[in-house]
């Protein structure tokens, strides 16, 4: 019995526990990541986790000058590397979820 992409992509989410493809969620459970997603871009598909367990970012407008300056040395270390990250890279969902 052969599976079909969308048996494939359902069985992950459901093992995942997640709700749809390019949808973060949070795994408290998980040792080390922070985040898992299931990406999806045209017909591939791949799971990524991502962010460092415990450490919140400083979200997307941060209001204190200490989160300002988080959210600007996190981008100093990380965005040099790779400033244009794909959809496949705990990269870009760090940038979009925690950051």
């Amino acid at each position: 019995m052969t599976l079909s992409k969308k048996e494939k992509i359902e069985r992950k989410l459901k093992k995942y526990g997640l709700t749809e493809v390019n949808k973060a969620k949070p795994t408290p459970g998980h040792p080390t990541k922070s985040h898992v997603v299931l990406a999806k871009k045209g017909d591939e598909v791949k799971l990524i986790r991502f962010g460092q367990q415990g450490v919140k970012g400083a979200g997307k407008n941060p209001k204190t000058k200490a989160e300002k300056q988080r959210r600007a040395s996190y981008y100093a270390r990380h965005n040099a590397q790779n400033p244009n990250p794909t959809i496949f890279s705990p990269l870009f969902w760090s940038h979009k979820v925690k950051w």
